[in-house]
């Protein structure tokens, strides 16, 4: 699976396609040139159990650490990721 990011001056996207179609993504916004909160995951039914959504915070991990930004995860899922994986701890 490949994700891809695409963004704008104060918003985002991690996303997977295939067939040339979205069939995940993770919804970010821009606050001020430090931070993104994480707003919303989606997962189609075709990636369950793929940990599809587990690489989509794991790219947004390694964007924020690679770019030294923090993430605000507002969203329930990546909430979830963040407090189970203490490894992604240093961008929080």
């Amino acid at each position: 699976m490949e994700i891809q990011l695409e963004q704008s001056d104060t918003r985002g996207s991690f996303f997977i396609e295939q067939e040339g179609k979205r069939v995940a993504f993770m919804e970010f916004s821009k606050a001020g040139n430090d931070r993104i909160i994480i707003s919303h995951t989606d997962v189609s039914e075709v990636l369950k159990g793929k940990n599809a959504g587990k690489q989509l915070v794991a790219a947004a991990v390694e964007y924020a650490r690679k770019n030294k930004i923090k993430i605000v995860p507002l969203c329930p899922f990546a909430r979830s990721v963040f407090d189970k994986v203490k490894e992604y701890s240093d961008v929080l």
